[in-house]
């Protein structure tokens, strides 16, 4: 009789044993999931959120975790199919709607990547939720409606949206945007240290527009009196697209003044990488009464409302190689286009046509500078800037610029 008892306390453990067993902690799971997912053990990963998903099929957290991951593995059916559940279990989960566009923007499926965006904005109702609204900009980017693009992307700015790359985003579509314009700026540079020289003065006109074998392309002449003399510069500009992420920049130009180049040329490629960091290299020819070769490089960083820049040229000759450096760093108010700047450098940037290019590495400047555009169509800009130069061993000479600039765009 006392094996009854004891059977049935044994029957009564396994049963509540085996009730424990099946009891699930779906938060548990995910926690889980993801740390394996994030780890790059994407199936490891999904087992586990399979699991959850047998007791909780409606678990939004977790479709979106095994969307994202079938997504970043390049199955993008598989991934719609877990993030269709998403959007069907919470229809006012933003974050099953951002990645499930996620998904359809890598897989350049733009066409049902609309059709969800028009899911999102009947759900949400009049004002989609910011984030939304910068994947719909990238949306219209990646279908090559920049202007569209630009708008949304700058209201977003303007309001304070905080998205890490928006400003290098945000430079790129002015690029692509077809946009024409026509503007002036003018130099005026006064010197002490050097009697025997008289002021500067520079006017510079061009014109600019768009191509879609050339990207902006700009159109400019360049006019200045310098040692008691007058010349002309004329150079053309183009900016060509080299996919998404990348562009060339291409400079040809000539002068028959002792003081521009007789012949220039140049060539950049730049790339925008992850984590609002981009990065260029590029070589530019200046041929006076002898040929300077210079090799230019630059690493830039968009960090909240900064951007930050330093380039370096290197200048290899009979004599040696040489090198100058020049850092930037802009600071952007209320618009992309409405920055304070300043420029630390070493040398003369061979893209400078109002700097005297004999003092090329030996030269120390500084220079400030505001740009505000007033109205969709008018832009106004001016800098000015200080340098030291040094004309031989213990001969310096002082370089006080100011510079004033407009733009007109139609």
């Amino acid at each position: 009789m006392r094996k009854f008892p004891v059977l049935l306390i044994l029957l009564i453990s396994l049963v509540f044993q085996v009730k424990a067993q099946d009891r699930i902690d779906p938060d548990e799971l995910l926690i889980q999931a993801r740390e394996l997912i994030f780890d790059g053990k994407y199936i490891e990963g999904r087992t586990l959120a399979f699991r959850a998903l047998e007791k909780f099929p409606t678990y939004g957290d977790i479709l979106i975790l095994v969307g994202r991951s079938y997504a970043w593995e390049g199955k993008n059916d598989s991934a719609s199919m877990y993030l269709e559940r998403a959007i069907v279990a919470a229809p006012k989960y933003e974050d099953a709607y951002s990645a499930f566009l996620d998904n359809l923007t890598w897989s350049g499926n733009y066409e049902k990547a609309n059709e969800v965006l028009t899911r999102a904005k009947s759900n949400f109702g009049e004002k989609l939720p910011d984030n939304l609204r910068y994947k719909e900009s990238r949306l219209l980017y990646f279908q090559e409606e920049y202007d569209d693009a630009f708008k949304i992307a700058e209201e977003l700015f303007e309001g304070g949206f905080k998205q890490e790359g928006i400003l290098g985003y945000m430079q790129t579509l002015q690029r692509l945007r077809k946009t024409n314009a026509i503007g002036a700026t003018y130099d005026y540079d006064s010197f002490s240290g050097d009697l025997s020289l008289n002021p500067w003065n520079t006017w510079s006109f061009y014109g600019r527009t768009k191509t879609k074998l050339t990207g902006s392309l700009i159109a400019r002449v360049t006019q200045s009196s310098r040692f008691d003399s007058f010349g002309t510069l004329y150079e053309l500009d183009a900016y060509p697209s080299l996919g998404k992420n990348s562009y060339a920049y291409l400079n040809v130009g000539g002068s028959s003044a002792s003081f521009f180049p007789d012949l220039r040329w140049g060539a950049s490629v730049y790339f925008n990488l992850s984590n609002a960091w981009e990065i260029d290299g590029g070589y530019r020819y200046l041929k006076f009464s002898e040929v300077t070769n210079i090799i230019t490089g630059s690493l830039g960083k968009y960090l909240g409302n900064w951007w930050m820049n330093m380039r370096v040229n290197v200048i290899p000759s009979s004599n040696g190689t040489s090198s100058s450096a020049i850092f930037q760093s802009r600071y952007y108010f209320k618009t992309g286009e409405d920055f304070f700047s300043i420029q630390l450098s070493s040398g003369v940037s061979p893209d400078e046509e109002n700097r005297d290019f004999s003092q090329l590495l030996n030269s120390y400047r500084v220079r400030l500078g505001y740009q505000q555009l007033i109205s969709p169509r008018f832009m106004i800009y001016g800098y000015t800037g200080y340098s030291r130069d040094e004309l031989s061993a213990g001969n310096f000479r002082n370089n006080l610029n100011i510079s004033l600039g407009t733009e007109y765009r139609f």
